[in-house]
């Protein structure tokens, strides 16, 4: 195979790779950063690149000519995932097509647990062997243990066997034992290593990982480290990395390597910043969705995307660290909590774990905001769930200028609703280059209460610079050329409008049907938890003038962060918050939306803003009419 020169800029770097292959396989086996919210399939239009010299590439195809403009042809845009590099070449990444830092949620709300990992290490003294007493290595330790501390018989495997005549010798029989749950051994070190014990928690989440690095002698968390899911090389959302996984036999373990050696790294800067070995993490705790809880055992998670949507398993599983590869000791025991169905899973569990909703008289809505938003409803006495499919258009996919909460993303958006002016904030006060999802949120609500869209969704006739026509669709300017980054307007479309419609009417009507099945009203409601990255940033007035959130008083509202991550944390330190784990994954009541014989009128009804009869929500209707009487 013929070897080409491909140098990608900004960067300058230049990669050597076979010819005949798609721009966006090179940039990605080079580790450059282009994005690809649909992995690949040529239907997102963001891996947008710029070549000047279309020579040293292949045709434009229908898929190029569909997503891109005739004014970006000319300027020598293509797509990465449809253009196969030919000849040396020099590929320009724009602005809008770079993977920048995401602003991460980390934390969230924890409640206190009593102390009581199941991990713990045992300091003994063993007599020598002698001519009189000539017990094997083996026995000497497992009778101290018995004598001194009551554990009987503990599970030792091979792999430490082996080791362990020379760890005995090595400080003349004085050892630290480590055992897991009274009944497996976990490791054996020489001398007193009784003041050294961690665990680590990892929130496997579809766009980021989140680790916990946790003193199990106190509970406290020293370390929080993330990173981006690498995953998303192959699709932004879960049904395409599913898809991924039935194409060919050895995809699904390209993605647990992938999730499993972002876990590693994560493993090692924790250890390295506060200072411990690897070896010194004794267990993990893990959630993540269904699909991700799949990907990272290596179960094929084909059958969670068709009807009825069964996971290969829902109850909580220890498996050993060996067996997945990750970097700690082999032995270490590896705590994966339980889901509750195909579509709600371990992170949800952790939700409610965190906010205690199972534990509380209060009447709660639980909502964790995503791509799948999962829904609780319910108090001690009885929790109902769903799983709504509101779509990536909250990450910035399918939306024409969307992006993640990345530098330069537009997160706030006010429209004065008289002038139409516009203000806004993006992150790290850096020019825009798009608009994230809290700040669409904004838009289309500023939109709305300016009278500039009806409760359709669909553009007014109105009479303003800001009301643009591009290839036939109506738009309205966000922020103008000279304000941007990439020196063009960020607008919100017609398209886009429906996208949103589409989103937060899945999660409105998951929330009414459940709120009914529950018997509960949204006047019952003590409290609205808002959990997730991405619930973490929205404004709740826009929520509520979408419909997106049921109409009740803002300070019923919580915003509890990343719960999935301190719910896992909590069950790592925490043998009782484990049970209680397991017994809500078997409490909790999965309510089918499909089935519901209201899910399609509601949906419909849903889909207008805030919804189609109007007077569920009294404070928009107030806020409308106050907003005409200021006009």
């Amino acid at each position: 195979m013929r070897k080409i020169t491909v140098q990608f800029e900004p960067e300058g770097r230049k990669v050597i790779a076979d010819q005949n292959q798609r721009i966006l396989d090179i940039a990605e086996e080079s580790g450059i950063g282009i994005r690809s919210e649909c992995g690949g399939k040529a239907t997102c239009g963001k891996c947008r690149v710029i070549i000047q010299d279309q020579s040293c590439v292949s045709e434009l195809i229908d898929a190029e000519k569909k997503l891109l403009s005739e004014s970006e042809i000319s300027e020598g845009y293509r797509l990465a995932c449809c253009t196969i590099a030919k000849g040396d070449l020099v590929v320009e990444i724009p602005e809008e097509g770079r993977i920048r830092v995401r602003r991460i949620q980390i934390t969230g709300m924890e409640r206190p647990v009593k102390l009581e990992p199941l991990v713990k290490k045992f300091h003994v003294f063993l007599p020598k062997p002698t001519l009189h007493d000539i017990r094997p290595d083996v026995e000497r330790l497992l009778e101290a243990l018995e004598s001194e501390y009551g554990i009987s018989e503990p599970e030792l495997s091979q792999r430490l066997l082996s080791n362990l005549p020379d760890v005995l010798r090595e400080k003349q029989w004085d050892v630290t034992a480590v055992v897991w749950n009274d009944k497996k051994l976990v490791a054996v070190e020489p001398g007193d290593a009784s003041n050294v014990l961690y665990g680590f928690a990892v929130d496997i989440g579809t766009s980021k990982i989140v680790g916990y690095l946790v003193n199990l002698l106190n509970g406290e968390t020293e370390e929080i480290v993330s990173v981006e899911n690498p995953q998303i090389a192959h699709g932004e959302d879960l049904m395409t990395r599913i898809s991924y996984t039935i194409e060919g036999e050895k995809n699904l373990q390209r993605l647990q390597k992938l999730v499993v050696g972002a876990i590693n790294s994560l493993i090692k800067q924790a250890c390295s910043s506060v200072g411990i070995a690897t070896k010194n993490i004794y267990e993990l705790t893990v959630v993540g969705n269904t699909a991700m809880h799949h990907f990272f055992l290596g179960i094929q998670p084909k059958y969670v995307s068709y009807t009825p949507y069964v996971p290969a398993v829902k109850s909580p599983l220890n498996v050993k660290a060996s067996d997945l590869n990750l970097a700690v000791e082999p032995e270490v025991n590896v705590y994966v909590l339980p889901c509750v169905a195909g579509f709600v899973g371990a992170d949800a569990v952790g939700d409610v774990i965190a906010s205690g909703i199972c534990e509380s008289k209060e009447r709660s809505l639980l909502i964790d905001v995503g791509t799948n938003t999962e829904v609780f409803v319910g108090n001690s006495e009885d929790v109902l769930s769903c799983s709504c499919a509101s779509g990536p258009a909250f990450e910035g996919a399918h939306i024409k200028y969307g992006m993640k909460a990345v530098t330069g993303a537009i997160e706030k958006i006010e429209i004065d609703s008289g002038s139409l002016e516009i203000s806004y904030k993006t992150i790290d006060n850096e020019p825009p280059v798009g608009i994230c999802g809290s700040g669409i949120l904004d838009g289309i609500a500023g939109l709305f209460r300016a009278g500039v869209i009806n409760n359709r969704g669909r553009f007014n006739k109105i009479d303003s610079e800001r009301l643009i026509q591009h290839n036939g669709q109506k738009e309205f300017v966000i922020a103008w050329g000279n304000e941007t980054a990439t020196g063009k307007a960020i607008t919100i479309t017609q398209a886009d409008i429906g996208e949103i419609q589409l989103s937060k009417g899945a999660i409105h009507t998951g929330v009414a049907i459940t709120l009914r099945r529950r018997g509960y009203t949204k006047e019952d409601l003590d409290r609205i938890y808002i959990a997730g990255a991405f619930g973490y940033h929205i404004d709740p007035l826009s929520a509520k003038i979408l419909g997106m959130l049921p109409d009740i008083p803002t300070e019923k509202i919580k915003f509890v962060g990343n719960t999935a991550i301190t719910g896992a944390k909590m069950c790592l330190t925490s043998k009782e918050t484990r049970e209680k784990a397991y017994a809500l994954s078997k409490k909790i009541r999965y309510v089918e939306l499909a089935v519901d014989p209201d899910f399609q009128k509601e949906f419909v009804n849903s889909m207008y803003i805030p919804y189609k009869q109007i007077e569920e929500y009294p404070s928009v209707i107030k806020l409308l009419s106050k907003e005409t009487k200021s006009e």
